[in-house]
């Protein structure tokens, strides 16, 4: 079969090498446009561009994806199937061009974690399971009939960087698996609706926002935790610390940090240090140990290291 890949991230970077190296004709590549980014604001490429232009691809990037002449060109790879992984929502006229269909990998067991961040939402919310799936693009975003799917267990210290990298490799495989099932025609697609159980609501996965990111220390211990390390290392949870007598205001963002089983008499969200080894913050069912971070202005560090160059961490409060 002819294929165009569409994509933009390093994540799907993954899934077009696996599909190049099974032997599938990946006849062209669509990505986002090049965007100015960092201090000279130059055109930076896609990880899916930079990828293509190494194995020789015809690149595509369209501005509007309604665009006659981006749709216009597209027709003319006369392409049998397309493949999307992390990229952006599909009009209709594109996904209903190849006679095979169009194909999605989504980084979660469909129907639940539906929307642009399954991964960060499956730690966020505490889950022992989580996977992939592939299926048919439709109308509605993550709705089409199911493919395949496969299972991935969430360890208790895994970040949301730890699981990207393993949904990353197993969805490239699943991937792969998928295409050769639609090109031999061997396989059963499942309606998403049959997997609904009646009167249980459906998790969800929106967008990430800067609010999302804010750590509520009023929360339960197990769930910020969790929401520190389904955050990490990428937007990162964050929390803002106030100079007691200045009223100074800094922000950290927390990269990781561990749970001490304990009793206190402290009120929530309060900082205890030796100032120079430890930052606990207390919490409902115990203490948070901070291990790594990052204040304004600073690169991020262990603890010990942020205390060091600190200075006097008892004269600061944590803002709710």
């Amino acid at each position: 079969m002819r294929i165009v890949f569409m994509g933009t991230p390093e994540f799907a970077v993954e899934s077009l090498n696996a599909l190049i190296k099974a032997g599938n004709d990946v006849c062209a590549v669509v990505t986002v446009p090049d965007k100015p980014a960092g201090r000279g604001l130059l055109p930076r490429k896609s990880e899916v561009k930079k990828f293509a232009e190494v194995k020789g691809l015809p690149v595509l990037q369209p501005v509007k994806l309604k665009d006659e002449n981006f749709i216009s060109e597209l027709r003319k790879f006369n392409a049998d199937l397309f493949v999307v992984v992390a990229f952006k929502l599909l009009p209709e006229v594109i996904w209903q061009m190849p006679k095979k269909g169009t194909i999605n990998l989504h980084a979660s067991l469909l129907p639940d974690y539906r929307g642009a961040a399954p991964i960060n939402w499956a730690i966020i919310n505490g889950e022992k399971i989580t996977g992939i799936t592939t299926f048919f693009i439709e109308k509605e975003i993550d709705i089409g009939k199911i493919i395949h799917y496969e299972e991935v267990s969430i360890n208790e210290t895994d970040n949301a960087g730890v699981l990207h990298n393993l949904l990353m490799k197993k969805g490239a495989g699943l991937l792969v698996k998928t295409v050769n099932s639609i090109e031999k025609e061997n396989y059963q697609p499942i309606s998403q609706q049959q997997l609904i159980v009646p009167g249980k609501k459906l998790k969800t996965a929106p967008k990430i926002t800067r609010n999302t990111c804010k750590i509520n220390w009023k929360l339960k211990i197990n769930d910020i935790y969790n929401h520190i390390r389904g955050l990490s290392p990428y937007p990162a949870a964050w929390t803002i610390l106030e100079n007691k007598s200045t009223g100074k205001n800094i922000t950290i963002k927390i990269f990781s940090a561990e749970i001490i089983d304990g009793r206190h008499n402290s009120a929530f969200g309060e900082i205890i240090s030796d100032g120079n080894n430890y930052m606990y913050i207390t919490c409902d069912g115990g203490i948070i140990s901070i291990t790594e971070l990052q204040s304004e202005g600073r690169k991020r560090m262990c603890i010990a290291d942020f205390l060091r160059g600190f200075r006097r961490i008892d004269e600061w409060k944590i803002i709710q």
